[in-house]
């Protein structure tokens, strides 16, 4: 990527990452758990929610590598399980709270983007409109990938948590138990390149059919 598109790629990330990250304390507030407000963090402010290594750090590295995927991560939003007026369903729509907010994200974008390709936004005038279209373009893949990746299965991916809340309580504490692990199998996965043969697909697809290519 040039400059231009690395300028505004950041802020889209920011965003993405943001905005799952609200979704999630947002659900649980409406589930009866308050500690994300009462912390401060059911916030679109970006500054509480800002993990200076997955929101600033990480993404810069994978912009400067030139890397095809971009994603990052915000600080998890404090969520108090016990707190929900039904531990299963809570458990369950804050668990997919993020990726459905991301999805909406790309629809929203990708929805922006066509607008704009067919000439229904040539008022805000070429100076405007062209770094507009990156970015709308740029939020859509962040956000599919966001999504995509938060859908794997594994502790402590959103994944996990929807399919752990299907399961009896009995089971739960396996998944608890996995999650100190979970993030070294991510980091294996994601390094010997077998995670990113995993969610391309689904990935790319979405990405199109967002874009409408």
């Amino acid at each position: 990527m040039n400059l231009q598109e690395i300028i505004i790629a950041i802020p889209a990330i920011m965003m993405a990452v943001i905005f799952h990250e609200y979704a999630h304390g947002w659900v649980a507030y409406k589930m009866g758990d308050s500690t994300a407000k009462e912390y401060g963090r059911l916030t679109i402010n970006p500054i509480p929610h800002i993990d200076p290594l997955g929101t600033i750090i990480f993404p810069a590295i994978l912009l400067l590598l030139g890397s095809p995927i971009l994603f990052g991560w915000a600080k998890p939003v404090p969520i108090n399980p016990f707190r929900f007026r039904d531990l299963r369903v809570g458990t369950f729509f804050v668990s997919i709270a993020g990726v459905s907010m991301n999805l909406a994200l790309a629809f929203l974008f990708g929805l922006l983007f066509r607008l704009a390709h067919r000439g229904y936004l040539d008022f805000l005038g070429s100076a405007v409109l062209e770094p507009l279209e990156i970015f709308f373009v740029k939020s859509v893949m962040i956000n599919t990938v966001l999504a995509v990746f938060n859908m794997v299965p594994i502790p402590p991916l959103d994944g996990s948590r929807a399919i752990m809340s299907l399961f009896s309580f009995k089971y739960w504490e396996l998944f608890y138990r996995f999650e100190m692990y979970g993030f070294l199998v991510i980091m294996v996965l994601l390094f010997t390149g077998i995670l990113q043969k995993i969610i391309a697909p689904p990935i790319l697809f979405l990405y199109s059919l967002f874009l409408g290519i």
